[in-house]
């Protein structure tokens, strides 16, 4: 089952925002340092997003001045690992700080990111991506969440999110994440619990096939190889004796009562994804460990 969801505000628009990427028209001080940016609203955001969101700040803060070089991205993939980068502007279309930051985590073999931010040099604090970034952050990292500005403060939505409807290549090389409180770690390593449930994913549609179980620890993530082996929709008044037992419980109410935990006015008539998986073996030296915050 997944943590409890994190208030989404309304969704941004998927307008291209490549202005805020150009360098400015006016010369930028050389002689007077640069102000420092501003640090974001972050009380909405967990702990390992609000590494990710202090290392862009930082990098953001590290920028001289050049106007070629404005924006600084940071992401985080499944280890917990944090890369940064900054935009390279240039008339011709300079790839934005998103974008080379999904290339230095390529180049670390990072495998998907779980969450990036961008930050603007000179105070200008969160910024929110590009179309040309929400469109390749969605082909390479789907299940990536990216904090954006709001007026309430910074907030995470999935990717997916910020693009309603956009194209989905169909053979991508992707791949996928579940999240999980930390505190069904321990039964989904032991075959204790093989499926999950779920209302209104920002992951769904679940795909059959290798994913990454990653469990959200204050102090780093931890992850387990798995592959999903189903997914079967449901109304949640026919959630079953046998859905329960999958997920660690007795009897259908125990799992309702857990679910009813999860997301607060569930009702008879929502439909749930119920996702089965299987945990895999793995040689992997990243896996069933907790990664050293940055």
């Amino acid at each position: 089952m997944p943590s409890p969801a994190v208030p989404s505000p309304a969704e941004p628009s998927p307008a291209a925002e490549l202005t805020e990427r150009a360098p400015s028209a006016e010369p930028l001080p050389s002689a007077e340092p640069l102000p420092a940016a501003e640090p974001a609203a972050t009380s909405a955001l967990p702990p390992n997003e609000a590494r990710v969101l202090a290392a862009a700040q930082a990098q953001a803060t590290a920028l001289t001045g050049n106007p070629l070089h404005t924006v600084a991205a940071a992401a985080m993939d499944t280890t917990g690992r944090i890369y940064t980068a900054v935009n390279d502007y240039h008339f011709s279309g300079g790839p934005c700080a998103e974008l080379v930051v999904l290339a230095v985590a390529a180049a670390a073999q990072a495998g998907p990111l779980t969450t990036m931010v961008a930050v603007g040099d000179r105070g200008r604090s969160v910024l929110s991506p590009c179309g040309r970034c929400r469109q390749v952050i969605i082909d390479q990292h789907i299940d990536c969440t990216i904090i954006v500005p709001t007026d309430a403060g910074t907030q995470l939505l999935n990717v997916r999110k910020l693009l309603p409807h956009a194209y989905i290549a169909p053979d991508g090389p992707v791949q996928r994440i579940i999240r999980f409180a930390a505190t069904y770690y321990d039964a989904v390593r032991t075959g204790r619990k093989t499926a999950t449930t779920r209302l209104c994913d920002p992951a769904a549609p679940y795909e059959l096939g290798p994913a990454w179980l990653v469990f959200e620890f204050d102090d780093g993530y931890r992850r387990l190889p798995a592959v999903v082996e189903a997914v079967a929709p449901k109304r949640f008044s026919d959630i079953t004796h046998a859905d329960a037992q999958l997920e660690g419980g007795q009897v259908a109410d125990d799992l309702k009562q857990l679910l009813r935990g999860h997301y607060s006015g569930i009702g008879n008539d929502d439909a749930v994804d119920m996702v089965r998986f299987r945990v895999e073996p793995s040689t992997d030296p990243a896996a069933d460990r907790v990664a050293a915050p940055n």
